[in-house]
């Protein structure tokens, strides 16, 4: 796995986090101004809601694309380290012992 593809899960994991919170205040931003009747309001009403149900059915996508990208990672770093476990295990020595020397530092 790159920098590159852990960057962009972050980041696409950020987003959805980010859809989620928005979502919900806006849930609430619906509640509190259920009330009103006046014209602006209620069409400024009906148009919010119509936009976060759409916002919701793209973040299940987002979801859902999150997952399948993650599981396509994990697939081929399994195997990744079966075809090559030598190197894996090599590679893991490796970074245990670059994390070691910079913690011995402390």
């Amino acid at each position: 796995m790159t920098a590159e593809t852990i960057d962009t899960a972050q980041a696409r994991e950020r987003l959805v986090a980010d859809l989620k919170k928005v979502i919900t205040d806006a849930d609430e931003l619906l509640q509190a101004t259920s009330g009103s009747t006046e014209a602006k309001v209620i069409a400024l009403r009906e148009r919010m809601s119509e936009n976060l149900r759409a916002a919701r059915h793209k973040l299940l996508d987002a979801e859902e694309a999150l997952v399948a990208k993650t599981k396509q990672v994990a697939r081929a770093t399994d195997d990744y380290v079966h075809e090559h476990p030598w190197k894996a295990v090599g590679a893991a020595a490796g970074m245990g012992l670059i994390v070691g020397l910079l913690l011995g530092r402390r």
